[in-house]
């Protein structure tokens, strides 16, 4: 199984999951369609699913075009079933979702919208966040509240160290600034920092990142009481 990352809009990533042996695919957020398209049909690969992890239109603008084109089905969360545009199948928190090669669980996670989940690819180690976390960052509370927010990247926090976490943006340089604020002499967090700059200055995401890293460096993660997490997203807002 191959994990492609699609560069969308402005800052977004969308995400192939591909099925090699079968030249079969699933796109999760597809915020636009055409980069999909491009990739999935210059490497002729079918699309088989158009998985979102929210409704915002960063996140589902590409569901109409590309379930036109392929017949892709679109998976989401049933809470949003009046919000995500062309939704097919819809799932439930602790659901396992099947389909040939394609498995994955998945957990409701509120706050950055009342119907977020995150699609947890176990036998790929792999999770796909949207836009609840980010890597040395978390989402805006826009539907929900701090303490769901808090909760759900708690549920994250909890999987296993070396799952790759693949979120919704590139945030990660401006993410790193403010953790650097907060926790000044994290070690771990000044050598991702390098880390982030050299990918960025060739050009190249700074995602995947993981669990490990960022209970190690997300100053998000390191907050062990709602209280400072509250106090943390405050101010990470006005940053």
């Amino acid at each position: 199984m191959k994990i492609k990352i699609i560069p969308c809009l402005k800052d977004n990533y969308s995400y192939l999951i591909i099925d090699e042996k079968k030249n079969i695919a699933c796109v999760v957020d597809p915020s636009e369609a055409d980069p999909v398209i491009k990739y999935l049909d210059d490497n002729k690969i079918d699309l088989k699913f158009i998985l979102n992890t929210h409704h915002h239109y960063d996140h589902v603008g590409g569901n109409k075009k590309l379930k036109e084109k392929y017949k892709a089905n679109v998976v989401g969360f049933k809470g949003d079933k009046d919000k995500i545009p062309e939704i097919d199948i819809l799932v439930d928190d602790q659901e396992i979702w099947k389909h040939e090669s394609f498995e994955a669980k998945i957990i409701h996670i509120p706050g950055h919208t009342l119907g977020h989940i995150c699609f947890y690819f176990y036998n790929n180690e792999s999770v796909f966040t949207g836009d609840t976390l980010f890597s040395l960052g978390c989402g805006r509370i826009f539907e929900g509240t701090f303490s769901q927010m808090y909760e759900s990247l708690k549920k994250i926090k909890r999987l296993p160290h070396n799952t790759k976490i693949f979120c919704g943006h590139e945030y990660t340089l401006n993410n790193s600034k403010f953790c650097l604020k907060h926790d000044q002499n994290n070690k771990y967090l000044k050598d991702k920092i390098i880390e982030i700059e050299k990918k960025l200055k060739n050009n190249l995401p700074t995602i995947p990142s993981t669990i490990k890293e960022e209970l190690r460096c997300n100053i998000f993660l390191k907050s062990e009481n709602i209280k400072t997490f509250s106090k943390l997203r405050d101010l990470k807002d006005n940053f």
